[in-house]
């Protein structure tokens, strides 16, 4: 209380509630110096009403959602008036600095779009693939998610409304940048993005119910490390759903769009799977021309079941 207890940290802790922000983007919007903002960031921090993501030599902030005062900060942020002069002219301002993120993005994602329009050529439309993993994933399923290589956040968006919470892990910050403003745009609040590598994901072990791989395995030098690392972060019970493509010849892939694998067989994925100890479950195939996309389910054992998906007998403790 002592920590928001001041004019311009009360402004900040309102913006980053709204907003992933970094100083640079801050200090436009409060109109005050850079030291002075991150002193009050500081102070917000070590709080614990804010968190700190570090993505190279940039740092992002946004309302805390797992600290002990996470609940307090949305507290404190609903309580003030809507019609507030000051921070409603911060606000103005944060849409001028996302309307300039979000120009900055669409210029990258133009600039790029050709690899992406050409990938989709040859699949089926995206929707039916986004309608076939939620088919796999039910709401009731999602709770916390982590989509691995998020790229544009789609799959946030997609489960956006249904998780608890979202969290998208990307190496590209330019790509980062793309889901940014995407999340912005439909407006989840409890979805963001992190920069961060596959093979080493930046949370904690069990701390996500569902995770998400979506046609980005193809990229991996070592695809099951990767799954490896999913299931280490999946809670017992949890899921993980992969999309990739089935076995294909089209080497241009390879040679113009770094494609490392043309495809994957069922039995690689199941090995992997079972290697990771998750229980592989029904795959769905969505037939394209000439790419077949497959979705591969996979789940970890319950605290009560073995890594066959079998019930372990209930132990009867001894007095």
């Amino acid at each position: 209380m002592r920590a928001v207890a001041e004019p311009t940290r009360l402004r900040v802790l309102a913006l980053c509630a709204h907003a992933e922000l970094t100083v640079t983007e801050l200090t436009q919007i409060l109109g005050q110096s850079q030291p002075r903002v991150s002193r009050h960031l500081k102070l917000l921090v070590e709080a614990g009403l804010l968190d700190r993501f570090r993505e190279g030599t940039w740092a992002f902030y946004r309302l805390s959602e797992t600290q002990e005062c996470a609940t307090l900060g949305r507290t404190i942020v609903d309580l003030i008036p809507a019609d507030d002069l000051t921070i409603t002219r911060d606000l103005e301002r944060l849409e001028a600095v996302q309307s300039a993120r979000a120009k900055q993005a669409a210029d990258y994602f133009r600039d790029n779009a050709e690899q992406w329009d050409r990938i989709r050529s040859l699949h089926v439309d995206d929707t039916e693939i986004e309608r076939a993993m939620l088919s796999l994933l039910k709401p009731e399923n999602v709770g916390d998610l982590l989509d691995i290589g998020t790229g544009t956040g789609r799959m946030l968006v997609v489960y956006g409304t249904q998780a608890t919470r979202a969290v998208g892990i990307d190496l590209s910050r330019e790509m980062l940048s793309v889901a940014r403003v995407n999340l912005d745009r439909v407006g989840l609040r409890n979805c963001q993005v992190r920069l961060g590598d596959m093979y080493q994901l930046p949370v904690a072990s069990e701390s996500f119910d569902s995770v998400t791989i979506h046609q980005v395995l193809h990229y991996a030098d070592s695809p099951a490390d990767v799954i490896a690392e999913a299931a280490r972060v999946l809670r017992p019970g949890g899921r993980l759903v992969i999309a990739d493509f089935i076995p294909h010849r089209e080497e241009a892939l390879r040679d113009e769009h770094a494609h490392r694998r043309l495809g994957f067989s069922d039995e690689e994925i199941t090995r992997w799977l079972r290697r990771a100890h998750l229980i592989p479950e029904e795959g769905v195939y969505l037939q394209g021309d000439p790419l077949t996309v497959a979705l591969w389910p996979g789940r970890r054992a319950a605290n009560d079941e073995d890594a066959g998906g079998r019930r372990l007998p209930t132990r009867v403790p001894a007095f």
